[in-house]
């Protein structure tokens, strides 16, 4: 069997023998009492390799999106959401909304309706707070970053980002031979975007592979959620291991991160290709670790089935653009090329197959069309 479905983009596991020694998985205090050991100094890592001035860690996005969006939801404020936001921030927003607080929805990656919405809100002294995600895998595309920031800061608000999909795979300086860039800092580097009105939310458990969330931002704003943090009282912190999964991921990222996503870049490309010659269509120019393939005779379904009976896993998903279900594929550095050729050269047979298939009955007159990606 060849699985393309974990997200463990950099192939970072964590095994327990190299964690080293602990006394207790928790001492039996909230974090508002009292800290892991270790968490603050490993937050403020990962604060400063997105370029932020501070950090705090919490058990995940859930946790920290109920508290964040409760916090900045009070007073005379509106939440703008994209709408392709992910599901753990749109219910963070939504229990905001329980709290009374106001929330609209603009379409996916539209800086115009965005700005016509802060306008509107400026007219009406209502401070904006602007939430999206900075990578989006299901249509393949960032968010317009820069965009947001500059509009949200017009408005005198934040702009909430949530950049769990980018974080360990995009960094600074992204070119043409090498698209992620370098660092894995994150959508701000990658976007060379920063500012005290960013709040960046981001779960490790993609690019570093540990099951943490991190919220960083001015200090401000981390000293102010540490305050009226109610999860932070109620809830249980991230234990010793999980801290110290976090402590060696960042290690790792520092000593050779570079190398494994050129690695991951390498294999992402070798992929797209194979599938683009097959005919398929992959959803967005950058080739990010998860790839969706749309077929020009919409049989995706056929497809993925074949491929499982192949003993290859991927995954049928819906898209956020109007082409209905995509073929996805996750590929991480731990993929050798002999597994992604064999899954290319499986898929490209299959689509084969499945044209034969369709043209063979009268009316249907189905070709697949090749597209080329820049």
């Amino acid at each position: 069997m060849v699985d393309f479905t974990s997200a463990l983009y950099l192939g970072l596991r964590h095994p327990s023998d190299s964690l080293g020694h602990w006394d207790a998985l928790t001492h039996g205090r909230p974090a508002a009492l009292r800290e892991p050991p270790d968490a603050n100094a490993v937050a403020a890592d990962l604060a400063q390799l997105q370029g932020c001035e501070a950090g705090g860690l919490l058990p995940s996005t859930l946790h920290l999106f109920w508290d964040l969006f409760a916090i900045l939801g009070q007073g005379n404020v509106v939440i703008l959401r994209d709408a392709g936001a992910y599901p753990i921030a749109r219910w963070g927003t939504d229990c905001a909304r329980a709290m009374g607080a106001r929330v609209r929805t603009f379409p996916h990656h539209d800086a115009v309706v965005l700005e016509r919405l802060i306008d509107d809100a400026a007219r009406q002294g209502i401070t904006p707070i602007v939430v999206a995600d900075g990578y989006c895998p299901r249509c393949g595309e960032t968010a317009p970053v820069g965009a947001y920031a500059r509009l949200a800061q017009r408005g005198g608000g934040y702009l909430v980002l949530d950049d769990t999909q980018a974080l360990g795979i995009l960094g600074e300086h992204p070119d043409r031979a090498n698209p992620y860039g370098s660092g894995g800092g994150g959508s701000l580097r990658w976007h060379r975007t920063f500012g005290g009105h960013i709040i960046t939310c981001s779960s490790l458990a993609k690019g570093f592979g540990v099951p943490v969330a991190v919220l960083a931002g001015e200090h401000r704003l981390i000293d102010r959620f540490r305050r009226e943090s109610e999860t932070r009282v109620h809830c249980s912190p991230p234990s010793a291991v999980v801290v110290r999964a976090a402590r060696s991921a960042l290690l790792a990222n520092r000593s050779h991160g570079d190398a494994l996503r050129r690695r991951l870049l390498h294999l992402v490309t070798r992929l797209r290709a194979q599938l683009i010659g097959a005919g398929l269509r992959p959803l967005g120019q950058l080739p990010f670790p998860v790839q969706t393939f749309l077929s020009a005779n919409r049989r995706v379904a056929q497809l993925y089935e074949q491929l499982r009976r192949a003993g290859i896993h991927g995954l049928l998903t819906t898209t956020c653009q109007a082409c209905g279900t995509g073929l996805t594929l996750v590929v991480t550095a731990r993929h050798g090329l002999a597994e992604v050729e064999r899954a290319g050269r499986a898929i490209a047979r299959a689509a084969a197959g499945i044209l034969e298939m369709n043209t063979s009955h009268a009316g249907t007159g189905y070709t697949m069309r090749r597209t080329g990606i820049s």
